[in-house]
């Protein structure tokens, strides 16, 4: 069964990502598109670095020319927040950019960029799944060869122009110009390296890099920016002298930092400081929106400046939604992915970075001195998680104890109330909170808790597994 979770549809190689199931994607779009009247424009198909991207990207299109659509494909590899960028300006209906993100290199996936370059709301990934599944679709292909010498498959002339240009505009260039910060970069074997690249050099930073050419196993870890996965670039940051170092994920879409130190500075820090800055030094004022399972701290910034913070499920397209919907400065989410005012409706490490940089160079300070002094203003909220992963056969008892008899551990503190808007979560009285919740990209069930102190967070999220025996 074909099926889509918050990031798009997602599967193991050689299990369900397969040519047929690929294909099934494919058929499925085109009848959405054509039972909605969207056939008037083209398509544009993208893929990342993993194994056989390049290969579905083909595949696809091949779908696409046997029913009548004109592609635009991209000729090498690119980050997925450059086809949301290429959909937005050029006010195409969608795109679909193969990719399986920051999962491990076993997975690949498809996900399917809509209207204004936002993330395909639930209720047209339904229907893409119910088409999917179906009996009646309409799987035929042509060659790409014949697509190429036909015209309906064209290539995509100077993709990264548009984009970059718009970044580059947005950043304050002369700061980051002054400061002459030495990073070194770890595109972790991913899609965004040139477009971050371009963009460092052309405000003058001195920038050296690691992992950058192609592997299809990620240097055997998930291509994710977390502590976990960065501690090679943690340790050459210092070994080098480096001022910064800067992650990407496998996409493009989820931005990891390493101070000067060494230290990790985690998304949920990103956040704080970059709305922090944004709002003090470039007067961006406005509220923020957040993820359920996003720190705390950007509701007590926001409070202190004034504003409110806005709490969306996990997955993007609420966040981008509720962006629109208060005119917020910045919204983002604790596993590496944000966006800001005027800028694309998705995900966009490079636009992150490069903020994050002229942060960095305009406030003269490192992130964690900045961290430092926020947490001092605003207080400590020390975050802690866990995922469990478990046999398919699992799910409906876990499902059950925990959606169905709302079944909740015997917690230390008092609870505040309880949401079950996307998952379980549990509000603490001293302003905590602990989440449990599936994976909507994995076969995981994912905790994470906050808490004033590290040994509090954790004592939350081990309530919670001592209920379920995991």
């Amino acid at each position: 069964m074909i099926q889509f979770g918050t990031g798009g549809w997602r599967a193991r190689i050689g299990e369900d990502f397969t040519c047929d199931n690929v294909r099934r994607v494919g058929g499925a779009v085109c009848a959405w598109l054509k039972g909605n009247g969207r056939t008037d424009r083209p398509v544009i198909i993208g893929y990342d670095r993993r194994f056989l991207s390049c290969e579905a990207a083909k595949w696809l299109a091949e779908g696409f020319c046997a029913q009548g659509f004109q592609v635009l494909f991209l000729h090498r590899s690119a980050p997925t927040p450059l086809l949301m960028h290429t959909v937005l300006k050029q006010h195409l209906h969608c795109a679909l950019q193969v990719t399986a993100s920051h999962n491990p290199a076993i997975y690949n996936g498809i996900k399917l960029i809509v209207e204004e370059g936002r993330d395909a709301p639930v209720e047209t990934t339904q229907r893409i799944e119910a088409l999917a599944n179906g009996t009646a679709l309409d799987t035929r292909f042509v060659p790409f060869a014949v697509g190429e010498a036909n015209g309906s498959i064209q290539y995509v002339k100077n993709p990264f122009n548009d984009f970059l240009d718009d970044i580059l505009a947005r950043i304050n260039g002369q700061a980051i110009r002054d400061r002459g910060l030495r990073i070194l970069f770890d595109s972790m074997h991913g899609s965004g390296t040139y477009a971050l690249m371009v963009i460092l050099h052309t405000v003058r930073c001195t920038v050296d890099v690691i992992h950058t050419e192609r592997d299809a196993y990620f240097g055997g870890i998930a291509p994710a920016p977390s502590e976990h996965s960065l501690g090679e670039l943690s340790e050459k940051v210092v070994d080098g002298g480096y001022d910064l170092g800067i992650a990407l994920d496998g996409d493009g879409d989820r931005l990891g930092i390493i101070d000067s130190s060494g230290r990790y500075i985690a998304a949920n820090e990103i956040l704080v400081m970059l709305y922090y800055y944004l709002h003090e030094y470039k007067g961006w004022k406005g509220p923020v929106v957040r993820n359920m399972s996003t720190t705390h701290m950007l509701d007590a910034v926001a409070n202190a400046l004034g504003e409110a913070c806005y709490e969306v499920p996990v997955g993007f397209k609420w966040i981008s939604a509720k962006i629109d919907e208060v005119d917020a400065v910045l919204g983002g989410e604790s596993s590496g992915g944000l966006t800001v005012r005027g800028h694309i409706h998705g995900k966009d490490s490079a636009y992150a970075a490069a903020l994050f940089v002229e942060m960095v160079s305009a406030m003269n300070a490192s992130p964690a001195r900045i961290m430092a002094d926020l947490t001092a203003r605003f207080g400590s909220f020390e975050m802690a998680d866990s995922d469990f992963s478990y046999p398919a056969e699992q799910k409906p008892q876990l499902t059950h104890l925990l959606f169905e008899q709302k079944a909740l551990p015997a917690f230390d503190r008092p609870v505040r109330r309880v949401s079950y808007e996307d998952g379980c979560k549990v509000y603490f009285e001293d302003g905590g909170f602990v989440v449990c919740r599936f994976s909507g990209t994995e076969p995981l069930l994912r905790f994470c808790a906050e808490a004033d102190t590290k040994e509090k967070a954790l004592a939350s999220i081990q309530a919670f597994k001592d209920m379920l025996k995991l």
